[in-house]
């Protein structure tokens, strides 16, 4: 394992492009901390942002790991490059007559995804513990660990990510391709997303319960967005005669569903290679 995970870093170790990459995605994480300082001057009236909760023990986990996600399409361009430089640059086939088997090579370049998953849970896991230590009103030992399972959540949302990422960086070769393939693929969901749910079972939760399975949307569920949850948006929302009536709970089968992906997108990555005349 060890081994695999040093060929695979050696490589991105003069590889410019994903270290500049990296280290944009890392910023950008940290980059929540600035959301602390934002001003708003509403109606005469000035707040700041983190006095309205939005660090507070636990539900920074949850907002933390929501804004975080986005940042991941740094890191995809990293793993989809990753796999097109392995083309391009032929350090597959060179690999390969070296003596690494198929499965070597996919196996070192899924463990590298989860190395990326895993630095990246812990950083935010620190960046959030930092915030909510220096703005949280709750500070309880209980409450501050309480909702973790938004970390696993993002933990798990990532490393099904990079694996749909690895596979089309193997299956299209480039990753400019790759990266619209994954843009694409995220239209037909919502295109037939759409059809389900206005077309085919209008009235009904049945496309819900239909896209849920979906590779991207899958994913997607596993963190659902936290701003309703806010205070200050629920005491609005009741003022206008409105409720919210969500389930922000992360789910075991919403993980399981991601688990499965991740192992059919390795399997398929393994296949394809193997199959393909290199």
């Amino acid at each position: 394992m060890l081994r695999l995970l040093n060929i695979e870093f050696q490589k991105l170790r003069y590889n410019k492009a994903a270290k500049v990459i990296s280290i944009t995605y890392f910023i950008l994480i940290t980059f929540i901390a600035l959301i602390a300082s934002i001003e708003f001057n509403f109606a005469g009236v000035k707040f700041r942002i983190a006095d309205q909760g939005i660090f507070n023990f636990p539900y920074i986990w949850h907002f933390n790991s929501y804004i975080a996600a986005w940042a991941k399409l740094f890191l995809a361009i990293v793993i989809v490059s990753m796999m097109a430089n392995e083309y391009s640059h032929r350090t597959l086939k060179q690999n390969l007559i070296d003596g690494l088997s198929k499965k070597e090579f996919i196996g070192s370049k899924f463990l590298t995804a989860i190395v990326f998953s895993l630095i990246s849970t812990i950083f935010l896991f620190f960046v959030s513990l930092i915030l909510g230590l220096s703005f949280s009103d709750y500070n309880e030992f209980s409450i501050i660990f309480s909702d973790m399972e938004y970390i696993i959540a993002y933990f798990v949302k990532l490393v099904g990510f990079f694996s749909f990422c690895m596979f089309l960086g193997i299956f299209v070769k480039r990753s400019a391709f790759a990266l619209g393939f994954l843009f694409i693929w995220w239209i037909i969901e919502n295109i037939t997303y759409a059809l389900l749910k206005f077309k085919l079972f209008k009235g009904t939760d049945i496309a819900e319960s239909i896209v849920q399975f979906f590779p991207l949307e899958s994913m997607n569920n596993l963190i659902g967005e936290p701003f309703s949850r806010l205070n200050f948006i629920q005491s609005a929302a009741n003022q206008l005669g409105e409720s919210f009536q969500k389930d922000y709970a992360v789910h075991w089968y919403e993980l399981l569903i991601v688990a499965v992906w991740t192992v059919i997108f390795v399997y398929l990555s393994h296949l394809l290679l193997k199959k393909r005349d290199l």
